[in-house]
């Protein structure tokens, strides 16, 4: 039998998932909220952010509104 080796029958994603960009912008927004400027809500009118999980989504967020490759968020 021949001896080749099966990689998987699923589709693979070519290159980065997040484009550089995507990673500048979420950067810049987990800087913001350890300094204590980031801020939630539309136009920045809610509380301070606290949470780094909160920062990266806010971060992706701005992304996704400049246009940086960012994969389409979870519909749940």
């Amino acid at each position: 039998m021949a001896g080749r080796k099966s990689t998987g029958s699923g589709k693979k994603s070519s290159g980065r998932k997040y484009g550089k960009a995507a990673g500048k912008s979420v950067e810049s927004a987990v800087r913001r909220e350890k300094k204590g400027t980031l801020r939630s809500g539309k136009g920045g009118k809610g509380g301070a952010v606290k949470s780094r999980k909160q920062a990266i989504a806010i971060g992706l967020s701005e992304a996704r509104k400049k246009g940086a490759k960012v994969p389409k968020k979870a519909q749940a």
